[in-house]
């Protein structure tokens, strides 16, 4: 059976192919789009995935979408009638979704001369983000746990999953929302692009919650785990709230009312210098975030009594919170798919339902390589194409045969204080990169941040630059030992290791460690021991490979931001280009 899941119609649209219960491939449309966020018709990647599989449209036997826009219709119904919301809301809901030309349509286009005959499946949004972490995970029984923004017309689910199925036990519904409330507050701060809640979290350290008082008028903690806002302090509920997108690049309008300037005092904005004030309200944004999420974990885990825990939806993107699990309740194994937020409902629409037709589960996503790769022949097509452009920035090209060669050529390179960037294999699915499309550098360097900065990310000097480890040496390094391999949760640095990797340990002593294992990447496995084997220690500073854009993709795109940006070394497969610098 081929199922085809998407995410469509919002941001960090996606796609992913199952084939009789196993993942084949899953892209964000960003990658190919080469537009942060992009939202949309994930048209591009569906393509790709039926080219990796070798199908055509119609040999799939269902599209499954993340979205049903039947979900909740009667809360929906008796919202409008008991809250009489401004006419331009819900104004803007019709046309948003007029304005959405249907599937079949929209798949006649993309792919003209072909014929989609499968059935279309609407999952509801908070089903397929559980569906996405429980049905792919480890465990055969589990807490399972979405929280986000909205979909369907509500912002959170949790319940229980155990074998293929998944009984939900409560929701929360518009127009309360954590999600909004991290959205709204890193709006206030003057991070106004969508996505831009990790900055709030790599500022959050530098504060201390001095604003908690406040922040608990905002939300308000339910006794059933749940939780309210305070409506006063926000617009989404009342009136025509923008979101759309140009050119696939999604905008979302200011969420917050006037009610909360008169609370926390001026907006930041955009470009304005950062003061600790406004490190402090990060803290306690952060802080309030944990005591709801916390709340919701200590009354479901008694009520369970299961030591396992799964959690799906942007909010399961907060890796700081998440870190904490084992501390602050009862769980002791957590998983998060790679992509836990929106791109990942289509995975959950997809594998929900592969499990309506009653088949077993025999699936664990224990790595995240499900992207596009290529040869050698594109490699040398690329190196061939720009020659010209790689003499001229005085670059050497040197092939390795022997992959030993490659790794501690490469090690040494990053043990002299180099930056390089690492193109391997299948790209990483989800926000993260993890060790295929990566910018590499020595953790051990305390200008390693400023150099970094400087040469390639030109972003705010805040935020932290994660560790890869190898999985055998985590309890070594960090307080605690757990299998992370999608960089979805805050550690503490071990305090007498912290001076041995500035580059990478947080002003709070953290880090946001990807756990590498030698049979889910052993390329990356093999680099990291080699640096290990020249320096003591095993672990490698890993950043995505990008410069204010998408992640690369395609070896073209890997060498135009080598070339473009003061990258020191480039390595595509067993091939190393380094530029030569005048000593």
């Amino acid at each position: 059976m081929i199922i085809l899941g998407v995410n469509a119609f919002h941001g960090d649209s996606s796609a992913c192919l199952v084939r009789d219960g196993k993942l084949v491939a899953a892209l964000e449309e960003e990658r190919l789009r080469r537009v942060k966020h992009w939202a949309g018709f994930p048209s591009e990647s569906i393509r790709y995935c039926l080219d990796e599989a070798g199908l055509k449209i119609g040999d799939v036997d269902v599209l499954a979408v993340n979205q049903d826009s039947k979900a909740s219709l009667p809360r929906k119904i008796g919202y409008v009638l008991r809250k009489r919301p401004d006419l331009s809301l819900v104004l803007d809901r019709i046309r948003n979704r007029h304005a959405r030309r249907s599937l079949p349509e929209l798949i006649d286009d993309a792919f003209p001369g072909e014929k989609f005959g499968g059935e279309i499946r609407n999952i509801e949004h908070h089903r397929a983000h559980l569906s996405s972490a429980f049905h792919v995970s480890p465990f055969e029984e589990a807490t399972v746990i979405s929280v986000d923004g909205f979909g369907d017309f509500s912002s959170g689910a949790w319940g229980i999953g155990r074998g293929t199925d998944i009984s939900m036990e409560g929701k929360v519904y518009f127009p309360h929302s954590l999600g909004i409330f991290y959205q709204a507050l890193t709006q206030y701060l003057g991070f106004r692009h969508y996505g831009d809640e990790y900055k709030v979290m790599g500022l959050a350290p530098y504060g201390q919650p001095t604003l908690m008082d406040a922040m608990r008028q905002i939300v308000k903690l339910q006794t059933d785990g749940g939780y309210q806002l305070n409506l006063s302090y926000f617009r989404h509920h009342k009136e025509g709230v923008q979101y759309e997108w140009k050119s696939g690049i999604p905008e979302v309008g200011t969420l917050f009312s006037d009610a909360l300037e008169d609370l926390l005092g001026p907006t930041r904005e955009p470009k304005a210098e950062i003061s600790q004030r406004h490190y402090d309200i990060a803290r306690s944004v952060q802080a309030m975030y944990e005591e709801a999420f916390f709340n919701l974990l200590n009354t479901l885990q008694p009520r369970h009594g299961l030591k396992t825990l799964c959690l799906a939806g942007g909010c399961a993107m907060n890796s700081v919170a998440n870190g904490k699990v084992r501390r602050q309740t009862a769980y002791q194994k957590v998983y998060i798919q790679s992509a836990a937020g929106d791109a990942g409902g289509a995975i959950g629409a997809a594998y929900a339902a592969w499990h309506d037709t009653g088949a077993p589960r025999g699936f664990v996503m224990d790595h995240a390589y499900w992207g596009p790769a290529y040869g050698v022949e594109t490699v040398e097509a690329v190196l061939r194409d720009n020659q010209d452009a790689i003499a001229t920035a005085n670059c050497t090209v040197t092939i390795h045969a022997r992959q030993s060669d490659l790794y501690t050529h490469t090690a040494k390179a990053i043990a002299d204080g180099k930056v390089i960037g690492w193109f391997q294999g299948r790209l990483e699915w989800g926000p993260r990169a993890l060790g295929n499309r990566s910018i590499l550098c020595d953790p051990r360097r305390g200008d390693m941040k400023a150099v970094l900065n400087a040469k390639i990310k030109k972003r705010e000097s805040f935020r932290p630059f994660a560790p890869s480890i190898l999985s055998e040496h985590v309890p070594d390094w960090f307080e605690e030992d757990d299998n992370v391999p999608f960089m979805m949760q805050v550690f503490q640095i071990r305090e007498p290791r912290r001076a041995e990797i500035p580059a990478v340990t947080h002003v709070d002593g953290s880090g946001r460690l990807q756990t590498v294992h030698q049979s889910a990447n052993p390329r990356y496995h093999a680099l990291i021991s080699a640096f290990h084997d020249l320096t003591g220690v095993p672990i490698l500073l890993n950043t995505s490979f990008n410069e204010n854009e998408p992640v690369v993709c395609h070896p073209q795109e890997a060498l135009d931001c080598f070339l473009r940006t003061d990258m020191d070394v480039l390595v595509l497969g067993d091939t190393i280009i380094e530029r030569q610098r005048d000593t």
